[in-house]
This record gives structure tokens, C-alpha cells and sequence, in this order.
């Protein structure tokens, strides 16, 4: 017997959100886990919004802004204005973030109003950091053998935008420059004053852009540090000794692997200064040759190193596949380098779960 196209929608409903997703749905875990590590950050939350404390009507929580955040990362949602508009209507959403079905979903400019509140708080590198105790706690970190690299970050500022510093252009159309020498010496961006015209490659374009930096573990490949900063030519090795820095301790030998751009008399000295050994790729080519010599390339563990840093690359790609950071959609260092720490947080996430699927005794 055919059915009535018929719609009749109850007054009311005993559903519960929960009830809609899988039991086996990928988000699950990656919410437990959200959901564990918010919950350590209940003080900072509180010393946010300490100074409101007065008056004045309450905030939409932290921790849903967060949720919200990371899945805008998760689902390569574009633009704060499109994941309100899923969340308003996307039942997976709106459990992730923890909203009820008759909840009503905040502005999108609440994202850009509290940016500038994580930022000072430090609040998304302290869920990165979760993220890091979570797989040191599971087993799935060395601790002692790591890899680094750098990535190129597009700003979101277009080659119109940059105009001379001391003003001599101002009247020249921003579109007519060509025939006319730039470097970040004479001219800046407009947009983002903070971007630096840079380039990977002799073949590439030079274009507004920052650095990322990120340091992981060559176990599993998961990120243990990461870092953005303004684009020059010597930004990847200094921060990658600060980096490392972090992770190396007395009494504690590590090892990094890096590819040829970090073969100099410089990174390889800052390295030994910290008793991290060096497993840089040799830049035979160089004037002058490699920094290193068969005293570290002759063991076994310089061959590992170099075959495991090629998984940092995996880091990237997904960050600016399916994360944001190809080109980010926000301006100035600081947002940049949260957006960064968000994206790596997600991309620790993702691992965490796979890695749990592979070894069910990792996923508590």
C-alpha cells in the first residue's frame, strides 16, 4: 500500500539529540576528549571573564565558542557566518557544541568579539597542550625523537594592499605597480601590516604571507609544539631551536630530523648547545658543504630520522586541505598564530582518534 506524502510535525517530542548520532560516528571520541580537557580549563574561563563580573548579561560559554571553533576547522567550514548558519540547523553541530534543539544560536560577530579574549588567555594553546598530554599519557609519544618544519601561510592581504611605507604612492592607483622593485625594506601591506612579501621558491611568486612552524614526534607523527611568526629568511631555524629548546632538558639527549634548509653552521651549533643532535638532511651543494659530517650521519638513527620527517608534510596538508591555513581569513600575527595552534589541535585530534580505532587500549 503506497504511503501519504504527508507532513505532521508533534507539538512536542521526547528525542534527544543524542539520539541522532551513531554510536560510531568519528566526532564521538574527539567529544569526550573535548569535553574532558575544557573541563580542566574551568579557572581560565573564569579569570576571562572575571572583569564582567559586576554585570551585565552573561556570555555564551567559552567552552561552546571552542567547540564551535574547532569544528569551523574540522568540517573546512569557510567563514564564522556559515558555521552559525550550520549550527542553526545541522543536529550534529549543534550536539558537538552542546546546544539543545530549541537552543538559539549566538551572532557570528561573537567569534570576532572574543578572539581577542582567547588570544590574551592563552586559551586555545592550553587545548592544544591537552591535546599533547592526552597521547603522552596514552603512550604515543618518543619524547626523544622529533622533527621540524616550516610551512608558507598566504595572508590574507593581496599584492594591491601593499603601498610605501613612507607614503610617496598614496597617490598612485594600487593596481598600477608594475615595472616597480617591492621588498618589505620600502613597502608594507595595508591590510595586514604584519605580513612580510615572501616566497618558498625561485619559481613562486613572492606574496603577503607569515611562517608556521611545527615540531612532532616521529612515533605516531603527532604535533607536540608549534609556532607562527613573520616570514624572513632565517624565521624556521630560529624558532625551531626555541622549539626545541622546549622539549630538550639536562641530562636528556633528542634527536631532530629536518630537511637541507636547516643544514647550517648555525641550527646545527644552537642544536648541540642544547643536546639535540642534529639529523639534518646534507646540503652537499651549499658554499662551504653540509654543517654535518659522518659523525652523525654513519648511525642508524640519522637514516630513521630522515625517513620520519617526511610525516611532518602530513601535518600541512591536511591543515591547509581540509583545515584553514592555506590561506588564512585572519589578519595580524597573534590571530594568525591561534588559528595555527587550533588547526594542529584538530589535526592531534583526528590522530588520536585513528590511532584509538588501531589500539583500542590508547582510546581511554
Amino acid at each position: 500500500m503506497r504511503g501519504a506524502d504527508s507532513y505532521n510535525e508533534s507539538l512536542f517530542t521526547t528525542v534527544k539529540l543524542e539520539d541522532f548520532v551513531p554510536a560510531n560516528h568519528p566526532l564521538r571520541p574527539i567529544r569526550t576528549w573535548v569535553n574532558d580537557a575544557l573541563a580542566k580549563m574551568d579557572a581560565k574561563f573564569s579569570a576571562m571573564y572575571e572583569a564582567d563580573i559586576k554585570g551585565g548579561r552573561p556570555s555564551i560559554a567559552p567552552e561552546k565558542l571552542m567547540r564551535a571553533m574547532l569544528l569551523q576547522v574540522l568540517y573546512s567550514v569557510r567563514s564564522e557566518r556559515q558555521l552559525v548558519e550550520q549550527i542553526q540547523y545541522n543536529l550534529l553541530f549543534r550536539w558537538f557544541v552542546g546546544l539543545a534543539i530549541e537552543d538559539a544560536v549566538w551572532n557570528h560577530s561573537v567569534f570576532s568579539k572574543n578572539r581577542d579574549r582567547l588570544i590574551e588567555h592563552d586559551a586555545v594553546t592550553e587545548l592544544f597542550n591537552a591535546t599533547v598530554e592526552m597521547a603522552n599519557k596514552r603512550g604515543l609519544l618518543s619524547g626523544e625523537h622529533f622533527s621540524v618544519d616550516g610551512t608558507l601561510i598566504q595572508a590574507w592581504a593581496s599584492h594591491k594592499s601593499m603601498r610605501r611605507k613612507d607614503g610617496s604612492d598614496d597617490g598612485r592607483p594600487p593596481e598600477d605597480w608594475r615595472g616597480e622593485p617591492r621588498s618589505n625594506d620600502t613597502h608594507e601591506s595595508t591590510s595586514d601590516p604584519e605580513s612580510q612579501l615572501y616566497r618558498k621558491s625561485n619559481a613562486a611568486p613572492a606574496l603577503p604571507s607569515y611562517l608556521g612552524h611545527v615540531l612532532t614526534d616521529n612515533r605516531h607523527g603527532l604535533v607536540v609544539n608549534v609556532q607562527a611568526s613573520t616570514a624572513d629568511g632565517t624565521a624556521e631555524r630560529d624558532v625551531a631551536a626555541q622549539m626545541l629548546a622546549d622539549v630538550a632538558g639536562p641530562g636528556k639527549r633528542v634527536t631532530v630530523g629536518a630537511d637541507k634548509a636547516y643544514d647550517t653552521k648555525g641550527f646545527v651549533k644552537a642544536c648541540r648547545e642544547i643536546n639535540v643532535t642534529p639529523h639534518v638532511a646534507q646540503n652537499i651543494n651549499r658554499n662551504g658543504g653540509s654543517a654535518i659530517d659522518g659523525r652523525t650521519t654513519r648511525h642508524p638513527g640519522y637514516e630513521v630520522s630522515q625517513r620520519k620527517r617526511k610525516r611532518i608534510e602530513q601535518c600541512f596538508g591536511w591543515g591547509k586541505l581540509i583545515g584553514p591555513i592555506r590561506q588564512v581569513m585572519v589578519q595580524g600575527l597573534d590571530k594568525v598564530d591561534q588559528l595555527l595552534t587550533l588547526t594542529m589541535a584538530a589535526y592531534n585530534l583526528t590522530r588520536l582518534r585513528t590511532l584509538a580505532q588501531l589500539r583500542p587500549q590508547c582510546a581511554q
